[in-house]
Order: structure tokens, then C-alpha cells, then sequence
């Protein structure tokens, strides 16, 4: 017998615990069935399970344990990633703790606690992804730098460099001053900032100035021109001239580029190319140089400028510009613009927004710096990628995104790999003593590449953690070995991921992919949105509306945490969630439960060679029949990657059509004791099979449970996902149904809107009803008077009775005599409040709509949340006037 209620917490970790034991998510390319994999995007050794994990981990399980039943020879590839920057910063602040520095252990003392760490703190959230229910195949579980990794790496390094894709070049990149490292474009968070702009003169020697205006006045020490747009006539003759830099007194010159904008500003603009990506691109084009005035910790440096410092009177002072050295960015800049004013260099200063770069792990403001890196000529890899997409090989789900990857693709820029840090696959470069370098797959070859004797130093440097992953889908199946994964499992079916790396790794993957494998990595991406709140915010630690689904699962359980994001997830759209949905989806597998448990009790048992084409009663073909369209619609759902119609299609089916429907039109069946009653027990125990095969892939906890504790044979885990089955005269049956339950709703949207007292029984009066319809509502009087509250069933004989209510159904108009059931002039009075009340809220609530400045200025999600609001109004008061319209 079902326990009382289902309880996640006893089940869950049992349950997963014996399939995982049993191999139940064991993949093996020489079995039978079409090859159906998908990869991890792997998650961070340093991350713990986030409502991002579990949207992208649940969407990717429903479809791994869908085309398990489906019979498909499924691969589930697990793996974590060694998550270069992220690592180190976690070790290194464990280190500070102690009292112990980095550099104080060195390099292989550091890695060695590293590895440590890893061993010990790395691998927690593939424990919690367990919690969530993944049926990854973990016995075949990777590490983006385990051995086999790392050597398929320095292969793919050594053999692009060979093929010159690979190349080492001084060019400006995104700079960690705390790291001291150079970091990603995807590591850097842009952050709206209050800040100023300073508008300051350079002299040009013939009495004029030309005013520039800039948000970072420290940089103007390493300043090597002024621009200005050719079509700006207010410096047309002063293109081609010099100006001298205040406090440096170097001579630098005016040019004509396409970048200065002649509406912000002043229009002329200072290039510092070693400090700004623009100015970069404006200094080669005008061949301009490109000193450094910031040293690796942002602190000002004067080496490449120094040469160039000069005293000219009323402009600078070399022991000015002497006394920065050493000091922060930031007090730099305080003792400069002090200088300008004093100096009255200074024009004016305005208030300005701008956007600030942070580092996204440690929180350091980044600067752009002029370094010598490695870099791989992305350009020369992304065609085949580019083509692939545009041929249809791969297939972008929502298609839209499509045009986000191309206009990436078609406007990429060298790719900097290379990291200044201690974690990572070191890059496989050695140099010897005059500066040459070899680069080779291990130190010996190298040493052969240089000569005997030839003392070598290796590269410091290591591989950005994009590189690595980038390889993810064919290092993980043993390439470069040829083995039978490989074959069978690549390339890959899915790949689900968010569209915040579509570039950064989706991309990558592509051209790596189709460059080392001559194949696309995968053939679908599948693109889900962000996990908000229930009012659509961004969910944060500082608004407290942040959500951890290990709590989801704890309170709820893993079951209603999974169907919450099922049903949530749309085509490409961000997902709502909050407790209360999660707490809703619990209540569905209550429901669930509940309906086992009762038809448990009146003796529904799985019968052995139960033929649905045999049944005979029309509630039985029904029900049957609902359950063919619930199992084509759910089919349909996930071929789409509908997530929300596939949760919505079991929802319905299960909550509204078998429990609400079918378990109530049960009840006096099982009462009896005939042959209609052996038969519906059977045909019960049929369907809820049925639903437990249908709901596994989202809900695998509760669903493994009922279909052992009912005695469905078979392991669950290998069970077949369910097909459509003949049924005999189906639509005769649904007919039938279709108009009783159709019938009972109406008549409880009646006594709702009447408020009628759910004690209160009414008689139902019929006219120009058809013969049909009447033999059903006779036929199916008790379930009728039971659900909808009905005394008896009779046909208009007479005139209409006074104050009846009516509805129309099909051909027959259907009266409820509302005289003494309710007190008539006070429902009325009741119904005009209401009407009036909604009046109001409409009023208002299209009074903020229509403000085009409140649409504007609000936040997207209260605008929505208002026409939601609008829309629920407006449907009210169609009832409510309905309702009232009935009375007279």
C-alpha cells in the first residue's frame, strides 16, 4: 500500500543511488539503437549548483532520459572544467588565510595545493547535480585538464602554430591588475558608472588650443595624437599640425579619423593606443606609437615615456610628471587634473555616465594594456563555422540566434589565448638564450627542435580555459586516439546552452570541431534564456531575491524544482521562477500521488496482456483516447524542444483529464462490482502506467516510485516510452465525455458567478435538447448531480421558470431555477460593486499604459506585469457582466 503522501526526501537519494549502481545511465557504443549524445557544458570545479545549472542540467536530462525510452544508444558525456582564473583566485585566498602567498610557494608547490583542492572541493557540484536527478553516464566523467585532455591540447596548440593559425603579437587586451593576467571578454562585467568628463586645452604654439574631452585624464601621459572627423570644418586647417601635451611637453599631432564624433564632446578626441581599444585601431591606422604609462598593477609607469618628458614653460614639469611614479591609477589621476587646473589647462569638468570595466571574479577595474601574447587568427577558422550554419548542418533553436552568431562571426578579431597565471595547460613554447622558440608537444621535442646542449626556458604563460573547452565536444569521446565513442557518439545531437557564450564557447567549439574533426561538434544548438524572478527581475544577492534549488529541492524535492523549469521555459525566453511555482508543481505531484493511491485502494492493478482495443466502456475508450493525444502532443513537444508545452500537455492530462475527470467519473464504478468495474481497474492501471512512462523525463523520482510500489513490471530506468494504441469507436466515446464534461464546467462557472452555496442543490431544466444529449445527461445523472450539484435532470414542459439562470450548450438551452437558492437583489448588488470595483482598476492601470514616459521609464517587467494585470481585469468584468446579465 502508497504511503500516505509522497515524501521526496525518502526516496530521492536511494532511488538515484541504486540506478547509478545498476548502470542505468551506462552508455556503450557497440549496443544497439541510433546514437543520441549530448556533452555537459562543463561546470566550474569551483562552482557550486546555481538556478542557472539547474535549468540548463534539467532541460538537457529531460531529453537524455526521453530518448532513452525512445530506445535511442544514449551518451550523457559529464566533465568539469579546471576554470583557470576562477581556481587559482579560490586557492590563493585559501592561501592568504594561512598566511601563505603564491609566490612564496611557487609554481609547483602552488599547483600542487591546487590539485589538492581540486581533490577535495572540486567535484561538489556533480554531487549536487546528482540531487537534481542527472543521469550523466559518470563512470566516463572528464576534467578539461585529466591527462588525456591536456595531451589532445598541446596537440591542437602545436599543430595550429604549425599551420600559422597560431602566432604570438603585441596588441591591447583586457588586463587584470589584480591578477596580473590578461582575462576574457566574457570575465568582464561593464557597469554603469557616475563619473566626469574633463575638458582640457592643448596649445598648439600659434596662440589657438583645440579643447579635447576624456574620462580618464591619467591616461593623457601616454597620449600620441589628437583626433578630429575630416568633415568637421571647426578643425579642418588644424589637421596635419602639432600641439604640445600638457605635462610632458611632447609634440604630438592633430589627425583626421572617422572615429572622432563631432556631436560628443568637442569633437576632438586624445589616442593613447596603449590604453584604450580604439585608440589601438586609430594609432595603426595612423601609424602612430604606442608608449605605456601603467605597469601591470595599474600603478603609473614612466619607462616608455621618460625619454620623451620635456620642460616648457607654462605647460609642464619634468619632477611633476617624475613624482607619479608608483602611484595608483586613481590617485594619478587626482594629482593630474590638480596640475591642469593649476596650470589652467583645465576647461571645465561635467558629470557623466559611463560604462566601467570590471572583472567579474575579484572585482577589479580592467585595463586595457598593450602586452605580448599569443593569439590564434580566429578569422581563419570561422568560415567552415559560418558556413555550417548558413547550410543548415547546424541548426540554431530559436532561430534568431542565428543572426546574433553571424554577426559575431563575420566581425571577429584575433583571439588572445594565452593567461599570465600558474593554473592551466601551459602553453607548450620554449625559448632559448638569443629568443627563438620551439613549440612542440613535449620538452624533448623541443630540445631536439633547438640542438643538444641549448639551455630552454618554458613559456610562463598558460592557455586561456576557452581553449580547452573549445575542444570539449571530441577531446572527451578519446580523440586524438580513433575510439569507438568517437565514432559512434561524434558529432553530438544537442547542445544546450544559454546565449551569454554563444561566441565565447559555442563558436569555438564550431571551428575547432570542423577544423580537427572535418565534422560539425554538434547539430542542434538549443539557446534558453536567463532564470528571473516571478515579476521577470534579474534575480541578485542585493535585492534578496536570489534562489538556491538545493533549498528548492530540500523543501519540495528535486520532482517539482524540474517541472517548475519545465513548465517555465519557453522558445528562447527568460524563465520565471519562485517558490510559489515551485511550490504549485509540488502540488501536481501530490496530485499525482493522491490519484495512485485512491485507485490503489478500489483495486487497480497492472493487468498482464491488457488489451486496450478490447474495452467497452465509453468512459474507458475516453480516457484511452485522451491519453493518445496526450502522448502524440508530449511527442511533438520535445521533438520541438517545447519544454513548457511538454510539462503543459502532462499537466493537463494528468491534473485536469485523468485526475479531475476520469478518477471522479470512476468513483461509482468501483463502488459496484460488475464487469465495468473489472474492466475500468484495468484500464486505469493501464493509463497511469502510461503517465508514468509519459512524465519520467521531468519527474523520474516520483514516477520511479509509483511504478515500483504499484507493481508495474519491468526496470523503470530501460522502461520504452509510450505509444499510441488502437481504441474502438473513440470518437464516439469522446463525444460523449467531451459534452458531460463540458457540461459540468459550465454549471460550476454558473453557481460561482451566482455565489450559489456549494450545499445547495438545483434541479437542470433542458429545452431543444437533442435525444442524444439527453440520454447522456440521464446516463451520466449521478456524476452530474455529484460534481455539478444537480438535484435532477428534467426537460421544459411549460413556461420559462422566473429568475433562472441559463446556459447554452450546443443545441440546448439549460435553466437553474435561482429562486430560493440565493437572495436575488442582494446578488445583483453584489455583482454591480464588483463590476464597478473592476472599472476602477481598468481605469487606472490604462491610464499608466498609456503614459508613453511611464512605458519608457519603467522597468520591462513592471510594464508586463501591469498588462497582465489589465488583462486579468478585463476578463473579470466580462464575467461579472455576464453573471449579472444572467440575473435579469
Amino acid at each position: 500500500m502508497l504511503e500516505k503522501s509522497f515524501v521526496p526526501a525518502d526516496h530521492e537519494t536511494s532511488l538515484y543511488e541504486s540506478w547509478e549502481n545498476n548502470g542505468a545511465f551506462r552508455a556503450d557504443p557497440s549496443a544497439p539503437g541510433t546514437p543520441f549524445s549530448i556533452m555537459f557544458p562543463p561546470p566550474n570545479v569551483t562552482g557550486t549548483l546555481h538556478l542557472g545549472h539547474a535549468l540548463t542540467f534539467t532541460l538537457q536530462d529531460i531529453l537524455i532520459r526521453w530518448k532513452r525510452q525512445e530506445g535511442c544508444n544514449v551518451l550523457w558525456q559529464p566533465g568539469t572544467d579546471h576554470a583557470g582564473i576562477a581556481t587559482q583566485m579560490v586557492v590563493e585566498r585559501s592561501l592568504d588565510k594561512e598566511g601563505v602567498s603564491r609566490t612564496a610557494l611557487g609554481r609547483e608547490g602552488f599547483l600542487e595545493r591546487v590539485w589538492e583542492w581540486k581533490e577535495q572541493s572540486g567535484g561538489e557540484i556533480v554531487q549536487q547535480l546528482r540531487k537534481l536527478g542527472a543521469s550523466a553516464d559518470w563512470d566516463r566523467e572528464r576534467f578539461t585538464m585529466d591527462e588525456g585532455l591536456s595531451r589532445a591540447v598541446r596537440k591542437v596548440f602545436v599543430q595550429l602554430h604549425e599551420e600559422g593559425i597560431i602566432y604570438r603579437d603585441r596588441r591591447l587586451v583586457n588586463w587584470d591588475p589584480n591578477f596580473r593576467s590578461a582575462i576574457s571578454d566574457l570575465e568582464v562585467e561593464n557597469r554603469e558608472t557616475k563619473g566626469s568628463m574633463w575638458y582640457i586645452r592643448y596649445p598648439l604654439g600659434d596662440g589657438r588650443t583645440i579643447t579635447v574631452a576624456t574620462t580618464r585624464p591619467e591616461t593623457m601621459l601616454a597620449d600620441v595624437a589628437v583626433a578630429v572627423h575630416p568633415e568637421d570644418e571647426r578643425y579642418a586647417d588644424m589637421v596635419g599640425k602639432f600641439v604640445t601635451l600638457p605635462l610632458t611637453g611632447r609634440r604630438i599631432p592633430i589627425v583626421a579619423d572617422l572615429y572622432s564624433d563631432p556631436e560628443k564632446g568637442t569633437g576632438a578626441v586624445k589616442i593613447t593606443p596603449a590604453h584604450d581599444f580604439n585608440d589601438f585601431e586609430v594609432g595603426k591606422r595612423h601609424n602612430l606609437s604606442a608608449p605605456t604609462m601603467l605597469d601591470e598593477t595599474a600603478h603609473i609607469w614612466l619607462d616608455e615615456i621618460r625619454a620623451e618628458l620635456a620642460d616648457v614653460d607654462g605647460l609642464s614639469s619634468v619632477a611633476f610628471v617624475e613624482a607619479l611614479a608608483g602611484l595608483s591609477r586613481e590617485e594619478g589621476r587626482k594629482r593630474i587634473v590638480a596640475e591642469l587646473e593649476r596650470l589652467e589647462w583645465l576647461e571645465k569638468i561635467e558629470p557623466h555616465k559611463l560604462q566601467v570595466p570590471y572583472a567579474e571574479r575579484g572585482g577589479a577595474v580592467v585595463e586595457p594594456r598593450l602586452t605580448l601574447q599569443w593569439y590564434c587568427d580566429a578569422k581563419k577558422l570561422s568560415g567552415p563555422a559560418v558556413e555550417a550554419v548558413e547550410s543548415g548542418k547546424i541548426v540554431f533553436e530559436p532561430r534568431q540566434w542565428q543572426n546574433t552568431f553571424f554577426a559575431w562571426m563575420r566581425d571577429i578579431q584575433p583571439w588572445c589565448i594565452s593567461r599570465q597565471l600558474w593554473w592551466g595547460h601551459r602553453i607548450p613554447a620554449w625559448y632559448g638564450p638569443d629568443g627563438s622558440v620551439y613549440v612542440a608537444n613535449t620538452e624533448a621535442e623541443a630540445q631536439a627542435q633547438a640542438g643538444d646542449g641549448v639551455p630552454l626556458t618554458q613559456d610562463e604563460d598558460v592557455l586561456d580555459t576557452w581553449f580547452s573547452s573549445g575542444l570539449w565536444p571530441f577531446t572527451t569521446l578519446g580523440w586524438p586516439d580513433k575510439t569507438p565513442e568517437l565514432a559512434h557518439y561524434y558529432p553530438t545531437s544537442v547542445l544546450v546552452t544559454g546565449f551569454d557564450i554563444i561566441f565565447f564557447w559555442v563558436a569555438r567549439m564550431m571551428m575547432m570541431g570542423l577544423h580537427f574533426m572535418d565534422d560539425v561538434p554538434f547539430r542542434t544548438v538549443l539557446i534558453h534564456g536567463l532564470v528571473r524572478d516571478e515579476k521577470g527581475q534579474k534575480m541578485s544577492k542585493s535585492k534578496g531575491n536570489g534562489l538556491d534549488p538545493l533549498d528548492l529541492i530540500a523543501e519540495f524535492g528535486a520532482d517539482a524544482t524540474r517541472l517548475a523549469i519545465c513548465a517555465g521555459t519557453g522558445s528562447g525566453r527568460d524563465i520565471k521562477l519562485g517558490r510559489k511555482r515551485v511550490e504549485e508543481h509540488r502540488a501536481f505531484v501530490t496530485k499525482l500521488w493522491n490519484a495512485s493511491r485512491f485507485l490503489e485502494m478500489n483495486g487497480a492493478q497492472p493487468v498482464e496482456g491488457f488489451d486496450p482495443a478490447n474495452v467497452q466502456s465509453s468512459l474507458g475508450r475516453w480516457i484511452l483516447s485522451e491519453a493518445n493525444t496526450a502522448i502524440a502532443d508530449a511527442q511533438q513537444a520535445l521533438s520541438n524542444y517545447r519544454f513548457d508545452e511538454y510539462a503543459n500537455c502532462c499537466y493537463r492530462f494528468v491534473w485536469s483529464c485523468f485526475c479531475d475527470w476520469f478518477v471522479e467519473f470512476s468513483k461509482p464504478v468501483f463502488a459496484a462490482e460488475n464487469d465495468e468495474t473489472i474492466e475500468l481497474r484495468a484500464v486505469s492501471a493501464h493509463v497511469l502506467g502510461l503517465i508514468l512512462r509519459l512524465m519520467q523525463p521531468v519527474t523520474p523520482f516520483v514516477t520511479a516510485t509509483l511504478w515500483k510500489e504499484l507493481g508495474y513490471s519491468g526496470d523503470f530506468t530501460a522502461i520504452r516510452w509510450p505509444e499510441k494504441m488502437p481504441v474502438q469507436n473513440a470518437e464516439e466515446a469522446r463525444a460523449e465525455l467531451d459534452w458531460v464534461v463540458r457540461l459540468i464546467s459550465e454549471l460550476r462557472t454558473l453557481r460561482s458567478e451566482m455565489n450559489i452555496p456549494p450545499a445547495q442543490k438545483a434541479p437542470l431544466i433542458f429545452r431543444d435538447v437533442s435525444p442524444e444529449n439527453l440520454t447522456r445527461a440521464k446516463t451520466w445523472a449521478e456524476a452530474i448531480g455529484r460534481m455539478a450539484r444537480v438535484s435532477d435532470v428534467d426537460v421544459f414542459q411549460g413556461e420559462i421558470p422566473k429568475n433562472a439562470a441559463q446556459i447554452v450548450l450546443d443545441e440546448a438551452t439549460i435553466f437553474i431555477p435561482l429562486e430560493g437558492l440565493i437572495d436575488l437583489d442582494a446578488e445583483r448588488g453584489r455583482l454591480a460593486k464588483e463590476i464597478s470595483k473592476n472599472d476602477s482598476e481598468i481605469i487606472k492601470v490604462r491610464r499608466k499604459l498609456d503614459n508613453a514616459d511611464f512605458v519608457a521609464r519603467a522597468k520591462p517587467e513592471v510594464v508586463e506585469e501591469n498588462r497582465q494585470r489589465l488583462e486579468t481585469f478585463e476578463h473579470d468584468l466580462e464575467r461579472l457582466k455576464a453573471a449579472l446579465a444572467r440575473l435579469g
